[in-house]
């Protein structure tokens, strides 16, 4: 499981390095740069969301650990 988190992870950060390149700076909210915003925003989500389920097994393993 902690290497799929950790595959996972790296894949969002390199589709958010990848949409930063997309977006138009001048027009951030036009066309394929709303998109890019929206991947990008994901991504975030999908790291934030692994970092979350990190940690609950890591509560989980401490918790079976003491019992």
């Amino acid at each position: 499981m902690k290497i799929l988190t950790l595959v996972l992870s790296i894949l969002a950060i390199v589709l958010i390095g990848f949409n930063v390149t997309k977006i138009n700076f001048s027009a951030p909210f036009e066309g394929e740069s709303m998109v890019a915003l929206i991947t990008i925003f994901a991504s975030l989500c999908a790291i934030v969301l692994l970092q979350i389920l990190s940690i609950s097994k890591k509560i989980d393993q401490k918790a079976k650990n003491n019992n």
